[in-house]
C-alpha cells in the first residue's frame, strides 16, 4: 500500500473535504478519537482548512489527543487515505429542500469522489453532502469504488435525533434507548417502531407519530432557527462516529446509507439500512424483522430515491 494508508495497524489517515461547520465538526471529533495518525482537512479556499488544523491543533494539549491535524487545498495535497468524509457542497438555504441542491452538489460530489479513489484506490468513502442519498450514489458512480466501500451517513443522524426527542420527552436516557432509521434522509425517512420497543412502551402513539415527524424535519428545524446556516453539530459527529465504527471494527450495527443487493426486496440504489461495518467498509447489511406496513414503506422509500437518481445529471 501507499505511504500514509493503513498497513495491518491502526488506520494512518482520515481526510475530511470541506471546512465548513460540518467538516469542522467530522475532524475534531476524528482527531479528538486519537485513533489516526492524521487527520487531513481539505477545502479549496486557501487557508481555511489550514487555518482549522492549527485552531484544533492547539487543543491537543488539552485533550491528550497525540493525532496531527492538517490543512490541504486538494486532495493530491492531503495524501492517501483510508477514509474519506465529504461534506462539500452547497448547504441548504431557508426555504430549500435537499432536492434543490442536486444539480450543483452533483458536480461537486462527482469531482471530489472520482479524485478520491485516484489517490487512495482502497478508500472508505463517507457521504455527507446533500441531497444525501442521491449524493451517495454519485460518489459510488464517480469514484468507481465497490459499493461496500461508499456509504451515507444519514441514518445513524436520524437516529440519533429521534433518539434525542424521545428521551427529551420522558423515555429515557438518549444513550440507552435503541432506534433505527431506515429509507431516504428525508421525507421517505422510515423509523420502524417494532425495533424501538423501549420508546413504543413508554410514549402513546400520537407522540410517538409526532416525534417521528419531527425527526423527519429536524434538520429543517434547525435551518429555520438558525437563518443563517444549516445543522452541522449532528451530521459532523454522525460522520465521524461511523468512521469510528470502522476503525473499532466491533460488530456494531448502525444505520447507513448503502446499496443492497436483494435485501428486503431492494436493489441498484442507495438507501438506508442497518448494517455492520468494518475496517473497510460494509462488512453485511442486517435484515431486520419488520412489521409488513414498515417493509412497504421501505420499498417506497427506494423506489422514491431510485427515481430521483435517474435524473442526476451523467
Amino acid at each position: 500500500m501507499a505511504e500514509g494508508v493503513e498497513s495491518g495497524g491502526a488506520p494512518a489517515r482520515a481526510v475530511v473535504v470541506g471546512a465548513g461547520h460540518v467538516g469542522m465538526i467530522s475532524a475534531m471529533r476524528l482527531a479528538d478519537a486519537d485513533v489516526f495518525d492524521e487527520v487531513v482537512l481539505v477545502d479549496v479556499e486557501p487557508g481555511l482548512a489550514a487555518g482549522i488544523a492549527l485552531d484544533l491543533t492547539h487543543t491537543g494539549a488539552l485533550t491528550g489527543s497525540g493525532t496531527r491535524v492538517r490543512g490541504a487545498v486538494s486532495l493530491e495535497e492531503a495524501g492517501p487515505a483510508d477514509y474519506v468524509i465529504i461534506t462539500a457542497g452547497k448547504a441548504r438555504r431557508p426555504g430549500m429542500s435537499r432536492s434543490d441542491l442536486t444539480a450543483t452538489n452533483a458536480r461537486i460530489v462527482g469531482d471530489v469522489a472520482g479524485r478520491a479513489a485516484a489517490v487512495s484506490p482502497d478508500v472508505v468513502l463517507v457521504v455527507v453532502t446533500n441531497p444525501l442519498d442521491e449524493m451517495t450514489y454519485q460518489a459510488w458512480r464517480s469514484s468507481g469504488l465497490p459499493a461496500e466501500q461508499v456509504l451515507g451517513m444519514a441514518g445513524l443522524l436520524d437516529a440519533g435525533r429521534f433518539r434525542a426527542l424521545a428521551a427529551a420527552d420522558g423515555a429515557g436516557a438518549a444513550r440507552e434507548l435503541g432506534a433505527v432509521a431506515l429509507g431516504s434522509h428525508g421525507e421517505e425517512m422510515v423509523i420502524p417502531l417494532s425495533q424501538a420497543p423501549e420508546i413504543a412502551a413508554r410514549l402513546d402513539a400520537a407522540r410517538l407519530d409526532e416525534l417521528v415527524d419531527r425527526t423527519r424535519t429536524s434538520g429543517a428545524e434547525v435551518l429555520g432557527l438558525l437563518k443563517s446556516g444549516s445543522a452541522f453539530f449532528g451530521p459532523g459527529t454522525a460522520a465521524a462516529h461511523m468512521v469510528l465504527a470502522m476503525v473499532a471494527d466491533s460488530g456494531t450495527v448502525v444505520s447507513a446509507t448503502v446499496r443492497p443487493n436483494g435485501e428486503y426486496g431492494i436493489g441498484d440504489v442507495f438507501v438506508g439500512l442497518p448494517v455492520v461495518l468494518g475496517r473497510r467498509g460494509v462488512r453485511r447489511i442486517v435484515e431486520l424483522d419488520l412489521t409488513p406496513e414498515e417493509l412497504e414503506l421501505l420499498r417506497e422509500a427506494a423506489k422514491r430515491i431510485g427515481e430521483r437518481i435517474a435524473g442526476l445529471p451523467a
